[in-house]
């Protein structure tokens, strides 16, 4: 039986003749913002000029990252790729080995001036900097001296560097956003050990020579929040009623479906939401972890001191959220009767992502949807930027990426519709505006960029695809080329279909 929502959504596409096709920029208020992003480690290369020194990505990923997209040395044509889109806003991160290079002391002048140079850039072409701390690139010398995430010392050191950060950009940064996606970093990282820093101990996909898979995910996640919190006093205290900007906090978000309609599947289902958004959202709106955390880890979750849980709590100004795929669940209690069990088995269940044989990225805005309503019912209507959506294809495909201007349209579409149901989204960001290192996947074989970049060619030229030309068309409130509108008019139908479907599988597992 279709819930009361999916038959609302189901009229309002079918009125809008399958898709609300006919949105436009001004659909949206001023203030919504609509931008693009990179990372550092995926597009700046230079990654042993003028000082920088390795960050644990550069170890791990075996200089894949020397070069990369060469940002560092073409930035300027690619703020004025930005200006001629009409991008309002630019999401990047800053190399924190390129900044300080030991992860803590001197500064390194040339990466200051790097970034001076960029923010400046985007501030002349009217784009804003929404910049990110840290983006899964630690300085490895912080990893050598004491373990990075795991060692209590990091709190200290990152809010230092935070410190520089504010200081000499602040004056022109209004959106500080201090860790990328810690619930990846943390289970990843920490638990199965195939991301850097590759540490586990249980992993049934990795082999780590250190690491401690049962207590390091919950350790190197505490010290993300303490540090976060340490780094939101510091600019609360010292730099927000003169700079006027934000700081906040990013998580990667999925679609949690329950495999079957059984009551088991179902609280399984709430169980890992509250393990991979819980673990960080209920610090921030309540002080504390989830119970449910707290009954699976035990004594291997560490505890906020009073103290601690009142820097922690209310310590975010935004959440930048992250989403891309569907997490099919099932519950899998035997894993709670291991005697020295991980993260990943204290979750206790079994999953599986929604990639196609294609391995595009479904489109399933209502999933999405989904998400901004439970983070909003769950921990009040704060401010919300998609961080990150956006499709992949082969990095060698067509420039004619129909698939993505799909995806795009959709997406940004569903954007129009939470701000009707009064969500709290501010703004929208594309993964990623060129193509370059894919971090969590496979290298330079997908790419998700509006444009496009042969590695084999030397001056790695960049060629905008087909969603640039979409994206530009919506953001200067030009008239779209005809074509647009026949493949989305296509595709419309089938969203229409598979969101019929979808209701009539999953209507029963709303809550």
């Amino acid at each position: 039986m279709l819930n009361i929502f999916g038959f609302i959504g189901i009229l309002l596409l079918l009125l809008h003749g399958g898709c609300a096709h006919t949105y436009t920029r001004d659909d949206f208020p001023n203030q919504f913002v609509f931008g693009s992003g990179t990372s550092a480690y995926q597009v700046e290369g230079a990654a042993n000029e003028d000082g920088r020194k390795p960050s644990i990505w550069d170890t791990f990923a075996h200089g894949d990252g020397d070069i990369a997209s060469d940002h560092y040395h073409k930035y300027k044509e690619d703020v004025q790729l930005m200006a001629n889109i009409g991008l309002e806003a630019y999401r990047f991160s800053i190399s924190w080995s390129r900044l300080i290079p030991d992860g803590k002391g001197p500064i390194n002048p040339k990466g200051l001036q790097f970034y001076n140079n960029l923010i400046n850039e985007l501030i002349r072409h009217g784009i804003q900097p929404h910049v990110t701390l840290h983006h899964f690139d630690l300085p490895q010398t912080l990893e050598d001296e004491y373990g990075g995430w795991v060692s209590r010392r990091i709190v200290k050191d990152f809010t230092a560097y935070a410190d520089v950060c504010f200081r000499e950009f602040g004056d022109r940064v209004k959106h500080w956003t201090t860790i990328n996606e810690p619930n990846i970093l943390a289970w990843f990282g920490y638990d199965f050990g195939v991301l850097p820093p590759q540490r586990c101990s249980r992993s049934p996909i990795a082999n780590c020579s250190r690491g401690n898979s049962t207590t390091e995910p919950y350790l190197a996640t505490h010290h993300m929040l303490l540090a976060h919190a340490s780094a939101a006093r510091l600019y609360r205290k010292t730099y927000q009623n003169l700079q006027h900007g934000f700081i906040g906090f990013n998580l990667l978000t999925f679609g949690l479906v329950p495999k079957t309609n059984s009551s088991e599947d179902i609280r399984a289902t709430r169980r890992v939401q509250d393990f991979l958004v819980g673990w960080f959202m209920d610090p921030f709106t309540f002080g504390d972890y989830p119970d449910i955390m707290k009954k699976n880890a035990g004594s291997r979750l560490p505890f906020f001191t009073k103290k601690e849980s009142n820097m922690v709590k209310g310590s975010i100004d935004f959440l930048g959220i992250n989403f891309y795929y569907t997490l099919y669940i099932k519950n899998s209690p035997s894993s709670l009767k291991m005697e020295e069990r991980d993260y990943n088995a204290d979750m206790a269940i079994e999953f599986e992502r929604n990639d196609t044989p294609t391995h595009q990225i479904p489109i399933t805005t209502w999933r999405l949807q989904r998400i901004l309503d439970s983070l909003k019912n769950n921990y009040g209507n704060i401010p919300i930027y998609i961080h990150e959506n956006g499709q992949k294809t082969s990095c060698n495909s067509s420039l004619d990426d129909w698939s993505r201007v799909k995806y795009l349209h959709a997406y940004i579409g569903s954007m129009h519709d939470a701000l009707r149901k009064g969500s709290n989204v501010r703004g929208y960001f594309v993964w990623s505006f060129l193509d370059g290192l894919e971090l969590v996947g496979n290298g330079y074989e997908e790419c998700f960029g509006l444009y496009y970049i042969d590695f084999q060619d030397p001056s790695l030229r960049r060629k905008p695809k087909l969603s640039a030309e979409w994206y530009s068309s919506f953001l200067n409130k030009r008239t779209m080329n005809p074509k647009f509108h026949m493949e989305i008019e296509k595709n419309t139908h089938a969203l229409s279909h598979s969101l019929l479907q979808y209701n009539a599988m999953e209507g029963s597992f709303e809550s």
